[in-house]
C-alpha cells in the first residue's frame, strides 16, 4: 500500500476491498458542456479505489471549423461530431467534459485523491487558436487564427513549423469536481477550489491531484486535453487534442483541504486561483506553508523560510478569468541524511 503520498497517510479505511475497472466512452449522453454543478446527473457511479479509463472530448473548435482549417474529416472522432450535433444544454463555459463520475463514498468535507495512471493521445493532430478580444494580449492580436499542428505519436513531438518540433507531454487541462451547491452551475473556464480548468502542465501520467469534495459523490469531470503547453498559456489555448486517461479514485476521509494540491514523483504542489495575480500567488504560498506545517511538521516560521529558499513559484495560466499560480516543493530536500 502506498504510504508516502502528498498527504502521505494510510488509505485502508477508504479503499474498496475489491476495486473494479471501468471505461467511460464520450458520447452526447456522457458529457457536460461548459459547467461543473452539484446538481449534474452522474453518468457513472463507482466506489473508492476503482479505476476508470475515460475517453475525453477536446477543446478544439467545431468539426466544421477544423475541416475549414485543413484537417482531414477522417481524423475527427465521430463522437465529437455527435456531441456537436446533439447536445443542446450548453454553458455558461465552453469546455466539453466527460462525466460526471460519482464516487459512492465521497461526502462534502472529504478529499478526492485522483491518481493519473495513464494519458494517451487519441488523434494525430492538435489545434491552437486565438480570437479577437481573448488571450493575454488581445489588443496586439485583434483578430482570430486557428492552426492545425500535426502530432508524431511515435516520436512524441508536435511538428509546429519547419524546424520547430515541440516535445509532447500530454495532460488534461480540466479535472475537477462539483462546486458547493450554492455556486449553481459554475462556468467551466475559471479554476477554483473545485479544481476544474487548472491548466497545470505538471499533472501528467504518474502524478496525483487532491481535490476537496463539496457535493455528494464528488462528481468528477475531465476534459480539455493538451498534448503540451507552456506555463501561462498566453494565447488562451494549448496544443489542444483528444486524450484518453486512466484514473484511480480514492476517497480520503482523513484529510480536509480548502484548495487543490498535487504531487509528482519529484515535487509537492500547492495552487492558487484568483482574478488577481498577487492574490493567486498569496493563496499558493499560504497553502504550501500549510502543507509543510501539516505534513512535514515544520513550525510556521520554518515553513515560510523553506518556501523562500527551496520552493519555486510558477504562473500556471493567465487567460482563464482567474489566473493560476502553482508552488513546487522538491521532495529531494526531505531525503534521509
Amino acid at each position: 500500500m502506498r504510504t508516502s503520498l502528498f498527504p502521505a497517510l494510510l488509505l485502508a479505511c477508504c479503499v474498496a476491498s475489491h476495486a473494479a475497472d471501468f471505461t467511460l466512452i464520450s458520447s452526447p449522453t456522457t458529457v457536460v458542456w461548459g459547467y461543473y454543478s452539484a446538481r449534474a446527473k452522474p453518468v457513472l457511479t463507482i466506489h473508492s479505489g476503482d479505476t476508470v479509463r475515460v475517453q475525453a472530448p477536446s477543446s478544439c473548435p467545431s468539426p466544421e471549423r477544423l475541416e475549414q482549417a485543413g484537417l482531414k474529416p477522417a481524423d475527427i472522432p465521430q463522437f465529437y461530431r455527435d456531441i456537436y450535433a446533439q447536445v443542446t444544454d450548453k454553458g455558461p463555459g465552453g469546455h466539453i467534459l466527460a462525466g460526471p463520475i460519482a464516487i459512492e463514498e465521497a461526502e462534502p468535507g472529504d478529499v478526492l485523491e485522483v491518481r493519473i495512471q495513464k494519458v494517451d493521445i487519441d488523434v494525430p493532430f492538435a489545434c491552437n487558436a486565438f480570437g479577437a478580444g481573448r488571450g493575454f494580449l488581445p489588443d496586439d492580436f485583434p483578430y482570430g487564427r486557428l492552426k492545425i499542428i500535426p502530432l508524431d505519436r511515435q516520436k512524441m513531438v508536435a511538428q509546429f513549423a519547419p524546424g520547430v518540433n515541440i516535445p509532447l507531454r500530454p495532460f488534461f487541462g480540466s479535472m475537477g469536481v462539483a462546486p458547493p451547491e450554492s455556486a449553481g452551475r459554475l462556468n467551466s473556464a475559471p479554476p477554483w477550489m473545485h479544481a476544474g480548468n487548472m491548466d497545470n502542465k505538471e499533472l501528467v501520467a504518474g502524478t496525483t491531484v487532491y481535490i476537496p469534495v463539496h457535493a455528494k459523490g464528488a462528481l468528477f469531470e475531465v476534459g480539455d486535453g493538451h498534448a503540451g503547453q507552456g506555463n501561462g498559456e498566453v494565447d488562451i489555448t494549448a496544443l489542444e487534442t483528444f486524450l484518453s486517461g486512466t484514473f484511480q479514485f480514492i476517497v480520503r476521509k482523513d484529510k480536509h483541504l480548502l484548495w487543490p494540491r498535487g504531487e509528482t514523483p519529484t515535487h509537492y504542489i500547492s495552487m492558487g486561483f484568483s482574478e488577481d495575480l498577487k492574490e493567486a500567488t498569496t493563496l499558493a504560498v499560504r497553502d504550501m506553508i500549510n502543507f509543510l506545517v501539516e505534513e512535514k511538521h515544520l513550525s510556521r516560521d520554518d515553513a515560510y523560510m523553506l518556501t523562500s529558499v527551496a520552493v519555486d513559484l510558477n504562473i500556471t495560466q493567465l487567460v482563464d478569468g482567474k489566473v493560476g499560480v502553482h508552488a513546487m516543493c522538491p521532495k529531494a530536500i526531505f531525503g534521509a541524511r
